[in-house]
Order: C-alpha cells, then structure tokens, then sequence
C-alpha cells in the first residue's frame, strides 16, 4: 500500500464521500491506488436534511452513515480530525489534534502524506459581520448544530405549553433570516411542528401561539431562483400562516430582539441565521492557494488548483469557472454531485497520464419542500427543452428523488432499497416527530 499513489479528500460532505465511494469501489479495491477520507465528524447525514433533522421531521441516527464502517465496504481508509494546514513542500496534509468532550487530547496533531489532495470540505453560514449573530443566533452548519437546534425547540415548546396551562404569556416569535431554500424548507418545517407536538402532550399550546418570521434582506424571497417560484413560496408560507418581510436587512441580533435597518424591532425568542454562505476561514490561510473574498479555492475548470497541479478543490469551498459564463458553479448539492462524478474521471486519467476532464455545470433545476405540505418547483432540460414548473405531489417525488440519487451513489440500487423499505417501516412504527 506504500507505493501505491495516495489520493486524499478532506471533507466527507455529499460530494466528498460519493468520490471517495467512487474512488475506493474502482480504484481501492483493486489496489491501483490508496484512498484516504479525512473528516471532523465520525458520520455523514446530506447537508440538505439538516433542517429536517432540527426540526424532528428526521431522526439523523436512522438516516447518518459511519465513516469507518462505509470505509470498509467501498475499499478506503478514514481519519478522523480536521484540517488544519498543509505543507505543499512535504506534500502533507496537517490534522489538528482530537479532543473529546471532556477537552482532553485524543490524538496530537498528525501529518498525512499524500500524492493527490482533494479539498471539499463545504461550507459554513456567513453572517456578514452582523453585530450580535454569533452570540444571539443559531446555525444549520453541522449535524450536532442541527440536534442543538431540535432541543433548544422541544424545550422551548415545553416551556411556552407549561406558561399557557398556568394563563401567562406564552408566545414564541421565531425568526428566520435568510429567505434562501433553507430558510424557507426550515420555516414550513417548523410550521409543522407546531402543528404535530400538540397532538403529543402539549395541548396548552396552539399553533398560532408560535409566531413565524422570514426576513430577507432581497425585494424576493428565493432571490437566486426564477421569479414564478419565489411567489408560488410566498403564496404557499403565507398560506401556513408564516410571516414574509422582504428588502428588510437586519443590521443587528440582540437577545430576544432583531433590529432591522431602518431601526424598527422585531421580537424573536429563536433566531436563526440562514443568509449566505462562506468557506472555513483556515482556507485561506493554507500555504500558496488563491482564495477569493469567501474563503472558496480558486480552481480551473478541470477543479485543479490554480496554483498546484497535485490539489483539486469541489463543492462550495470552490470557485470553478464556467465556459461563456462570468459567473462561477453554484454552491449548491446537485453541482457537488456532478463535481464528484467528473473528479472521478479526472482523477482515474491522472493516474494513467491521461488529460483532466472539464467540469461543465448542468442545472437540472430547483425543487423547494414545504414539509408535508406541499413542494413546487422548477424543472430544467426536460423533453421540451424548456424551464417547466412544477408542484404537489409529481414536485415531492423529484424531491424525494434527489435524496434516493445521493443513497444509489453511496450504496449500490440493491441497499438503497432496503434503505427505502426500511424508512418506510420506521414512518409507520415511530412518531411523526422526534420528540427527544
């Protein structure tokens, strides 16, 4: 295994993982090169149910993968920690040491050889400096975020019902800020809750005692899709009794209180922040990568370095051009998706000596999931050729769709539909929320 070329990729997100997959299935197993994942976290549940997981739509323990026990079966290896530098002379990847929850060390920092080093290591919220977000909000950025999110919520619900059974004030004002796909799955997500947890035990407390807010700072919510899909959302949170304020920036986060730019207050018990993204910070600080004003590695079209032809960068941490275009690839799950399918070959090639393969970025469209409710959406590319919308239930089941598409990459058609069968015995056996 020591002579084989070693390909590494920080970062086991949707597209770091589906690589390695692919990667360790063609490669790893028959030991034509040596494949090493290294990640933060000890398992992967997709990025975009993360809202679902903190509002109890999703149980993340029957839905996450563990690294070390998917590593095995697709023929990689796994290291646990986080990036932390790299030594381009040495050609070492610089892992910073483990603590466990107690802060004592684990492991110290370590150093990991490689001969290729991918990069994919997503995205963080971006706050944009906004005085009083990292101390008053909360944030959708990892799963243990995520399931703080779910307790803080399943607290504050128990403490609302217990103020109404005894007669005092009991509304909960919750705010989103940032009306992008998150913020607006998030808002009809927890709709639903307020909704569903009365049905068990806290029937003091009615729906319309939990106020919801989106507050976008753009004249739309949606701002990055075609217009007819950001009304057909509007229309449908207005219809679920969530409030929409857009061209309303919020110029500071105090406890208990928004502050919007033109100095009026809004009230919010919960706030949480879903405005923009950006790469971790430490990116730009590694030793000779161009970097753009959001932390993402400047890479070519091939997803290769601009300034290092043995690292490649993918996913929302990259700035890759497009061809006749002077905007770059969206962060977004179905490019990373693509990013990793077109790595693979690169990759595959490079240990032949053979060319990289240009990355060309397809939209296949935008699908919003109001929840149970309802999900619209616009198609691209299909048989006329032309945008089509879409919405109910043909819109759910291309939903549903792209989360099936992640699983086949990761497990192969037959475990993906024992996955399936198996969600589907675990909806009719268990609660409709999760409720610890």
């Amino acid at each position: 295994m020591e002579n084989l070329h070693h390909i590494v990729v920080v970062g086991g997100g949707a597209g770091g993982l589906e690589l390695v997959t692919r990667l360790g299935n063609k490669l790893g197993k028959k030991r034509k090169a040596r494949i090493t994942l290294v990640d933060a976290g000890l398992t992967h549940v997709w990025k975009p149910l993360l809202h679902e997981v903190a509002s109890g739509s999703l149980d993340a323990n029957a839905n996450e993968i563990n690294y070390r026990a998917h590593a095995r079966k697709h023929h990689y290896e796994f290291q646990l920690g986080r990036m932390s530098g790299l030594d381009r002379q040495s050609k070492e990847v610089v892992i910073a040491p483990f603590h466990d929850n107690e802060g004592k060390e684990v492991v110290p920092e370590r150093h990991i050889d490689y001969d290729t080093l991918v990069i994919a290591v997503g995205s963080t919220a971006n706050d944009f400096g906004t005085p009083g977000a990292q101390d008053n909000c909360l944030f959708l950025d990892s799963l243990n975020q995520a399931r703080r999110f779910h307790n803080l919520m399943l607290n504050a619900f128990l403490r609302k019902n217990h103020e109404a059974h005894s007669g005092n004030g009991h509304e909960l004002p919750i705010a989103i800020i940032g009306a992008g796909a998150t913020g607006v799955e998030l808002a009809a997500e927890l709709r639903l809750a307020s909704r569903e947890l009365p049905v068990y035990g806290m029937n003091h407390l009615r729906p319309e005692d939990i106020s919801i807010t989106v507050i976008e700072a753009a004249e739309r919510i949606l701002p990055a899709l075609p217009a007819r899909l950001s009304a057909a959302a509007t229309r449908e949170l207005e219809h679920q009794n969530v409030r929409v304020m857009t061209g309303q920036p919020v110029s500071e986060v105090r406890d208990g209180t928004l502050v919007m730019k033109d100095g009026t207050e809004l009230p919010s018990e919960m706030t949480i922040w879903a405005a923009g993204i950006k790469a971790p910070a430490f990116l730009a600080e590694l030793e000779g990568l161009e970097t753009n004003r959001s932390n993402q590695l400047k890479v070519r079209q091939t997803l290769e370095s601009t300034t290092d032809a043995d690292i490649f960068a993918f996913g929302d941490c990259a700035e890759c051009p497009q061809p006749d275009s002077d905007r770059p690839v969206p962060p977004r799950a179905q490019a990373a998706h693509q990013q990793a399918a077109v790595l693979f070959k690169t990759l595959r090639n490079r240990l032949q000596g053979e060319k990289a393969v240009p990355f060309v970025y397809n939209d296949h469209g935008s699908l919003i999931n109001f929840s149970r409710y309802t999900t619209v959406g616009n198609l691209m590319g299909n048989l006329s050729g032309r945008n089509m919308y879409i919405e109910g239930k043909v819109a759910r089941l291309f939903y549903l769709s792209l989360y099936r598409m992640h699983q086949l990459a990761l497990h192969g058609f037959l475990r993906t539909s024992i996955i399936w069968l198996m969600d589907r015995i675990t909806r009719a056996m268990h609660p409709r929320l999760k409720l610890h």
